[in-house]
């Protein structure tokens, strides 16, 4: 993988594909935080094309435009499709029914002792985000 011209400097749109690149990875759990974390500092602070290559080196489509247009058809892969493509009523269960269930926890623990009920919180979060899918957010 070497882009062409890996001298020229990059844009903030460029740099934005790469994160966003990499952001695809992490949902994929190619990448831990630890390593987006610091994959994605690199990105900001790199200057040329050529300074994303060791960035994307051991990672799969989806790379940067600057990187995969410059690859040959047969190394080439189809990206897999972006967390985005879910509906929002998903992507909002799936991040905010876990933490329903640990406020829940929390609370029962806490300031709830006893009080069985805040377990039904989590159930809140399962209904409400079945609300927003049948409304056709996105």
């Amino acid at each position: 993988m070497t882009p062409d011209q890996p001298e020229l400097r990059l844009s903030d749109a460029e740099r934005e594909q790469a994160l966003e690149a990499l952001g695809v990875h992490l949902t994929n759990g190619r990448l831990d935080l630890d390593e987006y974390g610091q994959r994605s500092a690199q990105i900001v602070a790199a200057k040329t094309r050529g300074d994303l290559v060791p960035i994307f080196r051991d990672l799969p489509d989806p790379h940067p435009e600057v990187l995969v247009s410059k690859l040959p058809q047969d190394q080439r892969t189809a990206p897999p499709a972006p967390s985005s493509a879910r509906p929002l009523a998903q992507r909002f269960a799936a991040s905010v029914v876990p933490i329903a269930a640990i406020i829940s926890l929390v609370l029962f623990l806490t300031v709830a002792r006893g009080m069985w009920m805040v377990f039904l919180l989590p159930a809140l979060a399962v209904i409400i985000a079945g609300m927003i899918g049948k409304q056709g957010y996105r």
